[in-house]
């Protein structure tokens, strides 16, 4: 848990479906009047094999090793682009030495979605500052006028694979054999993420600025911004478990802790979680970020 400066309260977990693998990653770093949290969804491997890191996986390492870079980066005056673009290049230069570069297929390179949530102090006032690229969720909860997406965001390929998934499913391809009749559209999506001129979502070797989703607002005593993966937002959606809502209390209230246990139990029982997504179940992470008074 990191200790926040005085006028925050920051609670935040991050578990992988499997309990010794997580590719999500949430970090909270404190510097000039800044907090800066960033949440970070590491994109499933679609490679035969791991180049980088056979021990951890290399989707691990990628989000693991931005987040390292990230930080010597981070300073009040420097834009949030800027900084991912520097940690990014420095990132790549590491993969290279590593892999050889040329030697690893496109598909095989790690990408990630990351919402990047900067709140800075001026004085007694806050400001909200998010920088996003893929489909992290940013909510922010205020008493009395209940939650508010503040980053709407529809990843327009999950109609796509879901489409797809729904063909299969009724031709009675069962979940292992889906995966197999995926593979190739998910690998060539990879490709196609990793030469975009501007990519939507944090990758190697941008061959452009990233097209990332930008918002600011003020925020005041009691008001709670809330960051998580899609793999803990699936509570709300495709699961229908809670409304977002209803999720944002009981995080608030109880813990994000207690949210994600309910969520396990549910995906615990194969039969009810199998809503035909590509993995049962999901690395989930969430950070809950309250304005104290």
């Amino acid at each position: 848990m990191t200790t926040p400066p005085r006028p925050l309260a920051i609670d935040h977990i991050s578990a992988g479906a499997d309990a010794f693998h997580n590719e999500d990653m949430i970090a909270v770093f404190e510097h000039d009047g800044v907090t800066d949290i960033v949440v970070l969804d590491g994109a499933t491997s679609v490679a035969e094999h791991n180049y980088i890191d056979a021990a951890a996986g290399d989707v691990v390492w990628f989000v693991r090793q931005f987040c390292r870079r990230l930080e010597p980066l981070l300073h009040r005056e420097r834009s949030q682009a800027d900084s991912v673009k520097a940690a990014l290049a420095d990132l790549r230069r590491a993969f290279v030495e590593r892999t050889g570069g040329g030697d690893v297929p496109l598909h095989a390179w790690p990408i990630a979605a990351m919402s990047w949530l900067r709140i800075v102090a001026t004085g007694p006032a806050l400001a909200l500052q998010a920088y996003c690229v893929g489909d992290c969720k940013t909510l922010l909860y205020r008493e009395g006028s209940g939650v508010v997406d503040l980053d709407p965001y529809v990843n327009p390929q999950e109609g796509i694979l879901l489409a797809e998934i729904e063909r299969l499913t009724q031709a009675g391809v069962d979940a292992t054999a889906r995966k197999a009749h995926l593979l190739p559209m998910l690998r060539a999506r990879r490709e196609q993420q990793n030469t975009m001129v501007a990519p939507a979502i944090l990758c190697l070797d941008p061959r452009g600025d990233l097209a990332a989703r930008t918002f600011a607002l003020a925020l005041g005593p009691g008001d709670v911004v809330l960051g998580m993966t899609d793999g803990f937002y699936r509570i709300v959606d495709p699961y229908r478990l809670q409304s977002a809502g209803a999720m944002a209390r009981r995080c608030i209230t109880e813990g994000v802790a207690a949210v994600l246990a309910d969520l396990r139990h549910f995906e615990a029982d194969r039969q009810r979680a199998d809503s035909g997504a590509v993995k049962r179940a999901d690395d989930a992470s969430a950070v809950v970020c309250k304005v104290l008074g």
